[in-house]
């Protein structure tokens, strides 16, 4: 009788070590972040100021400021309040063809506020999403 043995793989000396952090579904570390807290581990924050990320976790010590989400947030913001307001403001106009002073005193503080509601938690979502995906783990090792 013949021993089948599992296949061995070949690993590099300087492989990189898996995350000791748990996988996460991804709904989970979006909804984390959405939420404004630590993707990882669900207790610290995930934010030291509006839009600024903390360097690290302060319960987990998940390296949070390695994530770079750069311009996707900003992007998926006007995205969505533009599907909001430009509809919004198409029908006001054909309905009612008001003066554009009050098209200005209704749309533009509503753009404004709907952005400045919204871009934090994307930014939360997106860095959830990053996190699940592998992005800025390994950015401090060389």
């Amino acid at each position: 009788m013949t021993e089948t043995a599992a296949p061995v793989r070949w690993r590099s000396a300087d492989a990189v070590a898996p995350p000791v952090a748990p996988v996460l579904e991804t709904r989970t570390a979006m909804l984390r972040g959405l939420r404004g807290i630590c993707p990882a581990c669900g207790q610290g924050k995930l934010f030291s100021g509006f839009l600024s990320v903390s360097d690290s976790c302060a319960t987990c010590g998940e390296k949070l400021g390695q994530i770079r989400a750069d311009d996707a947030p900003p992007y998926f913001t006007i995205f969505a309040v533009a599907h909001v307001v430009v509809p919004g403001m198409l029908w006001l106009e054909k309905a009612h063809a008001p003066d554009l002073w009050i098209h200005a005193a209704i749309w533009l503080p509503l753009t404004l506020g709907l952005t400045l509601a919204m871009m934090r938690p994307v930014k939360g979502a997106t860095i959830g999403l990053m996190l699940k995906l592998g992005f800025g783990r390994d950015a401090g090792r060389t």
